[in-house]
């Protein structure tokens, strides 16, 4: 056979080799912008409820407070907000069936306050008929509640102020720990960098066991329906656990979405420190409704927090540049 013949055999028996590898590559491809874009959206949907924790009725009530970190969440209005650019993004805004079976890949949405948090997901209520069925309700608050081998009990929060009770006296005291520690005969108080040391794995280790636990619940809740796939909590490195409990926040989880022959997992997590100091406060300047930045510190009546400036236009507001502008 000649040269030639020899080279259309071989490209003829390569062929099948090359196209499934272009085929493979393309695939894969199309997978990676997929998961960007689920990321981008979980993202950002995370961010906007991170806002929308600080959206409350008395914005004033924020200076009442030594800490600030110790402000008052909003979680009801960081979970609508959630939902609502989730669904955005991923272009299923007007579409209740499919919202349903997006919400069926998110086990649990957690919101952290500043002394304690709570979880969103599935529970298993009764409805008016009577009948069992699933829902999504927020479960009780649950503290950062620590007790050492004495019986000594310290609630935490995400600062160094403490509630602790000494079992010896059966006394209760709140304050900063520099300024209990001399009254309160609880070792723990008496070393800051261990106190330091415990709080943070005591908030890190009641939001993980709350966490496994409701992903093990919705895992059997959901077998009961025909979910076959199998939620687990994921890895998440200490510096991503610290940068979650310096500030309230929000942590969500999205898993299980096909994607070719693989599944999208993956979590979001969102702090509002820097939201806070940036927060638009809507006004009356005299009868005029008025938005400006929680930095400027004028002293009109404030009568509503935004997110952000659309949010504060679109409730009739006019914008009033700081002094310095």
């Amino acid at each position: 056979m000649k040269m030639i013949e020899w080279a259309l055999i071989g490209a003829l028996l390569l062929l099948p080799f090359f196209v499934a590898n272009r085929l493979d590559t393309e695939a894969q491809r199309k997978t990676l912008v997929t998961e960007l874009r689920y990321d981008a959206a979980l993202d950002t949907a995370v961010d906007d409820a991170a806002r929308a924790l600080l959206i409350h009725a008395n914005p004033q009530q924020d200076v009442q407070y030594e800490s600030a970190k110790r402000v008052p969440v909003n979680k009801e209005e960081a979970m609508e907000t959630f939902q609502r650019t989730l669904y955005m993004n991923f272009g299923i805004a007007d579409d209740r069936i499919a919202q349903g079976v997006l919400d069926r890949y998110i086990p649990a949405v957690v919101v952290i306050g500043y002394d304690g948090f709570w979880v969103y997901g599935e529970e298993e209520v009764r409805s008016d008929s009577g009948e069992t069925e699933l829902r999504r309700v927020w479960g009780p608050k649950k503290p950062f509640a620590y007790r050492d081998a004495q019986g000594n009990s310290l609630a935490f929060t995400l600062d160094d102020r403490v509630t602790a009770y000494a079992a010896g006296s059966a006394s209760w005291q709140e304050g900063l720990r520099s300024e209990i520690q001399a009254t309160t005969p609880i070792p723990l108080l008496q070393d800051a960098e261990r106190f330091e040391q415990v709080r943070r794995n005591t908030i890190v280790n009641a939001v993980q066991n709350e966490l496994a636990y409701r992903i093990n619940r919705y895992n059997r809740m959901t077998a009961r329906i025909g979910v076959a796939y199998t939620f687990t909590l994921p890895t998440i490195s200490e510096e991503e656990w610290n940068n979650s409990i310096d500030d309230v926040g929000v942590m969500a989880f999205l898993q299980g979405i096909p994607i070719g022959s693989q599944t999208y997992n993956n979590y979001a997590l969102g702090g509002s420190r820097l939201l806070k100091r940036t927060s638009i406060v809507g006004a009356l300047k005299g009868t005029r409704k008025v938005y400006y930045r929680s930095s400027c510190g004028y002293p009109f009546p404030a009568e509503e927090t935004f997110a952000n400036e659309n949010a504060a236009a679109r409730k009739g507001y006019m914008p009033l540049p700081c002094p310095s502008s």
